[in-house]
């Protein structure tokens, strides 16, 4: 589904190649930071920090970047119940 907002050119240069980067996981499927970052420049962390930036988390799934080694961060958190939104989302998902 494509969405049209307003504020749809918020952010950098980068967060929006990585914004719609993550728009275009399909729903049951990752991709990690890392795979991210290979496809649209920069570091992983520099992917994780725009997944956090991330203004329509709706829109632009971001649940579904995880980290290589785990399930990552969500809206900037390292846990507690964001972490818990994200497990829920992809588990709805069927990921996890």
């Amino acid at each position: 589904m494509k969405f049209d907002f307003p504020n749809m050119n918020r952010g950098t240069p980068f967060q929006r190649r990585v914004w719609k980067a993550i728009a275009e996981i399909p729903a049951g499927e990752i991709r990690t930071y890392g795979e991210l970052s290979a496809s649209v420049g920069g570091t992983a962390r520099a992917v994780g920090q725009a997944c956090g930036a991330n203004p329509f988390p709706v829109v632009v799934p971001c649940h579904r970047v995880v980290a290589k080694t785990g399930i990552g961060g969500f809206a900037n958190a390292r846990d507690g119940w964001l972490l818990d939104t994200k497990r829920w989302l992809l588990k709805h998902e069927g990921v996890l």
